[in-house]
């Protein structure tokens, strides 16, 4: 009897340890298992960010041409943002990136010039806004404009812009278009820097 109680004794010692090693078994297998869904679920989240920025916070541009030299270069790879006008209205001189007015599947980048309902007059390569008297300074062209000077006389609609490019000697912009102005609806977004190359990395502003 002495003997059964001690055998039963031992088993009862053992039975914990067993079940804290059974214990310890399921947790090593269920810890790869839990890491993969982890890790499934992070790359599910950081790709729902990376297409909600994408889509409508973020946009990415690259000019082609040397239409807006100096301040683009051909081929610099530009950030801007889709909700910069969501809470405001897009200003004289912004740089903006819209669906050009005569082929809505191409995406231009220019320079808002003329304002909604404003009267924008080109005369001998100055521009004149309504009845003001001294030209717009425009500080950031790339030379002295000598081509299609003018006269043009542009009478901007309403929720409309007129936009022009900063080479004026080689800018295919609201001079030459058969619709002349972009909606505002158009505008996908204010370009704000260039980010490719990395030597001309920087703001569009001055």
């Amino acid at each position: 009897m002495s003997r059964d109680r001690d055998m039963d004794a031992r088993e009862r010692r053992l039975e914990p340890a067993a079940a804290d090693e059974s214990a310890d078994q399921k947790e090593e297998k269920s810890s790869p298992v839990r890491e993969a869904v982890s890790w499934c679920l992070t790359f599910v989240i950081a790709i729902a960010v990376a297409l909600i920025l994408k889509n409508f916070v973020i946009i990415n541009a690259t000019v082609p041409t040397g239409s807006m030299e100096n301040t683009i270069e051909p081929g610099d790879d530009l950030f801007g943002l889709r909700l910069a006008y969501a809470f405001s209205e897009p200003q004289r001189g912004d740089i903006i990136i819209f669906k050009f007015p005569d082929d809505e599947s191409e995406k231009y980048v220019k320079r808002i010039i003329g304002l909604p309902g404003e009267t924008v007059t080109i005369t001998d390569g100055r521009i004149y806004i309504d009845d003001e008297q001294e030209p717009l300074e425009e500080d950031y062209l790339k030379e002295e404009w000598t081509r299609a000077t003018g006269p043009f006389s542009f009478e901007v609609p309403q929720d409309s812009y007129l936009v022009l490019g900063d080479n004026r000697n080689d800018s295919y912009d609201a001079r030459y278009w058969e619709n002349t102005y972009v909606s505002k609806d158009a505008i996908v977004g204010k370009a704000y820097m260039v980010y490719y190359p990395f030597d001309r990395f920087g703001s569009l502003y001055r």
